[in-house]
């Protein structure tokens, strides 16, 4: 068997401070860290439905490997995610955590969105001068069809029925709001 040649290091002219600005010590924790956040990201992906899977900038073998792990159940889809995960380790992750940011985002908004609605609906019935600041902010309202939904919301809670005209309300906002 052939014995490597050892280097013979200067170990007193050896400049550190050169060696140490280029490796890049990087703890076995830290790695493990990575590749779970990785194999959670993955998780995020196989979690979304179709047309959510086609805003993300996916390259063709990660689509096809979480498309895969969309159909697989139990210890199969648990090695499909372990496989995303490695396919993610050897690309540029930030477009893909952008996207759906944007999506969770987008559904944050809408959230807020439907909450800002359900207040106004709640002040309609408390003040029915609210009727000319809606029919201000949103010019496709028909106030005589508003009144009667509110009028009738009040007739149910006189007479304690169900409350249909109250969620009447809402959808006829909900529904002039997102016309605009």
């Amino acid at each position: 068997m052939a014995k490597r040649g050892k280097k013979n290091i200067d170990w007193e002219n050896l400049d550190w401070d050169q060696e140490q600005e280029e490796i890049i010590w990087v703890s076995k924790s830290e790695i493990k860290r990575d590749a779970e956040a990785l194999k959670k990201l993955g998780e995020q992906l196989v979690n979304l439905t179709k047309p959510q899977l086609a805003k993300i900038p996916l390259d063709e073998s990660l689509l096809e490997a979480v498309e895969l792990a969309q159909r697989l159940q139990k210890e199969a889809r648990r090695r499909q995610l372990q496989y995303i995960g490695k396919l993610l380790r050897n690309i540029d992750v930030e477009p893909i955590q952008e996207s759906l940011e944007k999506l969770e985002n987008k559904h944050n908004q809408q959230q807020a969105i439907l909450h800002r609605l359900e207040k106004l609906r709640d002040s309609l019935l408390q003040n029915a001068e609210m009727i000319t600041q809606v029919c201000n902010d949103y010019p496709k309202v028909d106030p005589q069809h508003l009144r009667n939904l509110i009028r009738c919301a009040h007739k149910e809670q006189e007479q304690n029925k169900p409350a249909k005209a109250y969620r009447e309300i809402f959808q006829y906002l909900k529904q002039i709001h997102f016309a605009d």
